[in-house]
Order: structure tokens, then C-alpha cells, then sequence
């Protein structure tokens, strides 16, 4: 029997405002609407998970740009939620945006692991769908790879599917994912994320469809070493026969599961009774996991080892 893993996960968003205005983007919201929770509100949500399954704390936000006024308080609410979340027992993977250098750099001290999507490189998206959103540059993307490869933080990436590339678009963006690995080893699982319509974008892509996912997902097994593993969005994948196909096709990681997917809120989750049940019947073995894989966990801070073995001792 296969093992199909996930991790048990609660996200954190401190804000939804964001400089970029991608057209699929169903997470963001304009600037000046301030701030979704603050210190004291992060701990009150997080307090109520203590002594449950959740493990992972996913930091998500909307991005400030470089320059912005508003960058060190942003960058210091991160910090706060992943701090409160190591406090109370939790193992923090932060997905903000571009960093700079010693923006990531502090962060990989409260952080197990840590992530961002290249999404795909073709340049053709900045003229398109990512035409308002700068920090979306594919090589500002891929620098971060490196940055996170340098300073030795386990890593998420993945590339977006269904908005118009080509499929040597896909493959360009997955060679590139692969060489960057092989220069650094840190990259722990890409997503292959099929994009689906949501009622908050901007834009009117009929959505990724079945046999583009299951092509992209072949093609990032075929093409990513082996010890990357390729992850995909349950809630993304619409039919129950799709999370099969995605199997037969490579994926073996379903992501963080928590109560709302953020970034594609109107997709709710299947229970984990109902994913248990469905991969059983395609001969699978559903299995926690930790926001850090097992062949990483030496390169965290002391401090986060420490966290890892009392949660190894309970996964």
C-alpha cells in the first residue's frame, strides 16, 4: 500500500492587503484595510488549537512592497505570530513573498520551514495575469530559491497551471526549480496547483482543466529528482476520480489541511474521514506528516529540533 502524506495545519493571516493585483487572485485585498489580527488575537486563535491535531502553523500574508513604510511593522507581525506560535507549541511554515536577505535569514530561526511559489517564468504572465504585480518577476522568484538554498531553509515551491502557459512554459519552470535543487538539496515538495475560479478575482480563465493537471504533474515527477515530493491541493481537484488520477500520475502529498484553504476560499476541504476512505479504495495509506521533512529537521536551529522531537513523538 502507498503513503499519501498531509499535514495537520491552522494558517495565520496577519493581512490580506497586497501591492500585487494578480487577475486569478482570490486572497488579496486593497491596500488600506488595515490589519485581519494582531498579536493578542493571533495567540487567543492559536491557544484554542493547543492539544489538538494542528501542528503547523502556516504564516500567510499579503506582500508590502521593499520600499514601503509599512515594511518593518508588517515584517515584525510575522515574526510576532511565528514566535507566539513556537510559544504554544506549534511548528511555523511562513509564506509572505519575496524576502530580503536578512528578512529570511531572521525568520529561519522561528521557522521549521518556509516557502514560496515561482508560479511559472514565462515572461508572458507579466504581460498578462501578473501584469500589476511586480514582486511576480520569475527571476526575483527564482533568487529566492537560491537565497533560501544558501542560508539552508527547507523549502516550498510549485508552479500555478491552467492560466494560459504553454506546456514548455511548465517544463521551463520545473527544469528551473530542478537545477536550483541540485545546487542547494533544500527544496522539500513542489505544488502543482491547478488553478480554479473564485469569486474574488478579476479575471474570467475557465479554470485548469483534469488532463492539463494530471500532464504537469507527470511531467514534474519526471523531471524533479526524487527526493522533492510533488504536492497537490485536494480541494482543487473537483471530482473524486481526479485525486486518483493525480495519484496514478506522481503526486504523493496533499499539503497542509486546515479549516479554510486561504488562498482559494471558495474550495472547501474533504474531512480527513472522507480522504482516508477515498485513497483506501485506490490502495493508500494517508499518514501525517511535519511541516519539515525528516532528511531537514538537523538543519533548523536548535531550539526548533527540540520542538520537532516532542511532535515526532506524537505523529
Amino acid at each position: 500500500m502507498g503513503v499519501v502524506t498531509y499535514s495537520a495545519a491552522f494558517t495565520v493571516v496577519p493581512t490580506y492587503e497586497c501591492f500585487n493585483r494578480c487577475d486569478y487572485c482570490n486572497f488579496r485585498q486593497n491596500l488600506g484595510q488595515g490589519w485581519n489580527v494582531d498579536e493578542k488575537g493571533v495567540r487567543e486563535s492559536l491557544r484554542s488549537l493547543v492539544n489538538t491535531d494542528v501542528c503547523e502553523v502556516l504564516i500567510l500574508s499579503g506582500e508590502v512592497h521593499p520600499r514601503s513604510g509599512d515594511r518593518p511593522q508588517w515584517f515584525t507581525k510575522i515574526y510576532q505570530a511565528c514566535q507566539i506560535a513556537l510559544e504554544l507549541g506549534f511548528l511555523p511554515h511562513t509564506n509572505v513573498g519575496p524576502l530580503s536577505w536578512v528578512e529570511m535569514m531572521a525568520l529561519a530561526q522561528v521557522n521549521v520551514s518556509m516557502g514560496l511559489m515561482v508560479e511559472q517564468v514565462t515572461p508572458r504572465w507579466r504581460k498578462t495575469v501578473h501584469r500589476y504585480a511586480p514582486s511576480k518577476e520569475p527571476e526575483l522568484r527564482l533568487d529566492q530559491l537560491r537565497q533560501a538554498g544558501a542560508l539552508r531553509i527547507p523549502f516550498t515551491t510549485g508552479i500555478l497551471v491552467g492560466l494560459g502557459e504553454s506546456v514548455g512554459d511548465r517544463e521551463d519552470s520545473l527544469r528551473a526549480i530542478a537545477k536550483i535543487h541540485r545546487q542547494y538539496a533544500h527544496i522539500q515538495e513542489v505544488i502543482i496547483q491547478p488553478y480554479q475560479p473564485g469569486s474574488g478575482q478579476i479575471s474570467s480563465w475557465p479554470g485548469c482543466s483534469m488532463g492539463e493537471l494530471v500532464e504537469a504533474i507527470a511531467m514534474a515527477r519526471s523531471l524533479l529528482p526524487t527526493d522533492i515530493a510533488i504536492q497537490v491541493p485536494p480541494n482543487l481537484l473537483t471530482r473524486p476520480a481526479d485525486l486518483q488520477a493525480a495519484l496514478q500520475a506522481g503526486a504523493r502529498d496533499l499539503g497542509g489541511i486546515g479549516p479554510v484553504d486561504e488562498v482559494n476560499p471558495d474550495y472547501g476541504h474533504m474531512t480527513l474521514a472522507q480522504m482516508k476512505s477515498s485513497l483506501v479504495r485506490e490502495k493508500f495509506k494517508l499518514q501525517k506528516r511535519l511541516p519539515v521533512y525528516p532528511q531537514y529537521e538537523s538543519w533548523v536551529p536548535l531550539p526548533l529540533q527540540r520542538a520537532i522531537t516532542q511532535w515526532k513523538q506524537r505523529v
